[in-house]
């Protein structure tokens, strides 16, 4: 029996910055976007990398080499639209079956020439079993994407001011 659908997770945040740039600096300062804290692997994380591809990956390279692949990238629509699964099950381990993962897409919409209104859902969060509100409290919680928008939003101030 296939599980009931679960309201996305839902957050939002308007950066002052033209849509093409906005769009830019989620994907190639991800790395500093994403807390180091957010860690599967068993070292520290040296590094977030985000592949703008369809088909790369979001992986943690650690301290002493380790990889964990975590996302996938499944649309990647400069400068308007990114799609990537949530292959982090319950648990906080990584999920293999694409069919119990959940997605985010990250919408980028020009509010005008020098302002873009960032929309963020996580969806199919019941694709996590019942584990899922515990990912649903996880990932909308403030340690969540309000705590990720927050710091990309630091880092669209910091960046686009200069």
């Amino acid at each position: 029996m296939k599980p009931a659908a679960v309201e996305p997770i839902r957050k939002n945040v308007v950066v002052n910055a033209p849509i093409e740039r906005a769009f830019a600096l989620f994907v190639e300062r991800f790395d500093a976007i994403k807390p180091r804290e957010h860690n599967l692997l068993r070292a520290p994380i040296a590094q977030t990398v985000f592949e703008p591809r369809v088909g790369g990956h979001i992986y943690d390279v650690a301290t002493d080499g380790s990889r964990c692949e975590w996302s996938r990238v499944l649309a990647y629509e400069p400068p308007t639209r990114i799609v990537f699964s949530w292959d982090i099950g319950p648990t906080w381990q990584l999920e293999t079956d694409p069919g119990r993962c959940s997605e985010v897409e990250v919408r980028f919409v020009a509010e005008d020439a020098d302002r873009t209104r960032v929309e963020l859902e996580h969806r199919h969060l019941e694709r996590h079993g019942d584990g899922w509100p515990s990912v649903a409290s996880g990932v909308g919680g403030d340690a969540g994407w309000p705590r990720y928008l927050e710091r990309y939003l630091d880092i669209v101030t910091r960046e686009v001011t200069r």
